[in-house]
């Protein structure tokens, strides 16, 4: 469940309840957590742009894994950390496509239209690439299994991807504003029919999608008694 502006009696926002424009995912603020994570993104990018032979990777190297010791050693368990993302955060903050606190998210921040369709615009760097200055072909499908994700949720009937059916018509640049759009279509009993898009900043449609989903839900972690 995605909780966010523009939320009523706790649940998330809705099309018809909302109004145009209003932002479905989180964004990025100046708490440390944000602060930490975009700087571990840099760093993903920078370690991938780094001239090898010119570079001091060995110092490099012994200040990163002096930080990810002390992180470490500071960590509550995997479960007690799984329990906190899913009590009470609001937006989901952590998921790999627009959580800000997710290290391998581009993010990408998605807003719900009056139409029902959901869209937000990416630019995708290094670390996300495929074939040469292109975006890796399953990044394209793990954007577009989200937004319509988010597109469900927006129309007020969401569930798990049971199919995703993706066709590349082009390859989708590198370094180049993309725009992901999704729209609920249809349901019928517990399956939801989605469809969405990746099209580049010329407008030129790089991949579309088609998603089948069932209306359930997965429990969400506990503390164990």
């Amino acid at each position: 469940m995605r909780e966010g502006p523009g939320a009523t009696d706790g649940r998330p926002p809705r099309v018809g309840e909302s109004p145009d424009g209003t932002v479905l995912t989180a964004t990025r603020g100046e708490a440390a957590i944000d602060r930490a994570t975009h700087a571990a993104r840099r760093l993903i990018d920078a370690l991938l742009r780094t001239d090898r032979d010119g570079t001091d990777l060995s110092g490099v190297a012994e200040r990163l894994e002096a930080v990810v010791d002390d992180l470490d050693a500071q960590a509550p368990t995997v479960q007690d950390r799984l329990v906190d993302m899913w009590s009470g955060e609001g937006i989901t903050r952590h998921d790999p496509v627009t959580g800000p606190e997710n290290a391998i998210a581009p993010p990408l921040t998605l807003s719900g239209r009056a139409d029902g369709s959901v869209d937000g615009e990416v630019t995708m760097t290094i670390p996300y690439q495929g074939p040469p200055t292109c975006v890796h072909g399953g990044v394209s499908a793990l954007l577009l299994d989200h937004t319509l994700g988010v597109a469900n949720s927006w129309a007020g009937r969401d569930g798990m991807t049971a199919q995703l059916t993706l066709r590349y018509h082009r390859p989708t640049p590198l370094f180049r504003t993309l725009t992901v759009s999704a729209r609920q279509e249809r349901a019928e009993g517990r399956k939801i029919w989605t469809v969405g898009e990746i099209r580049d900043e010329a407008g030129e449609l790089c991949v579309s999608a088609e998603g089948l989903f069932i209306d359930k839900k997965v429990p969400r972690p506990r503390r164990e008694e």
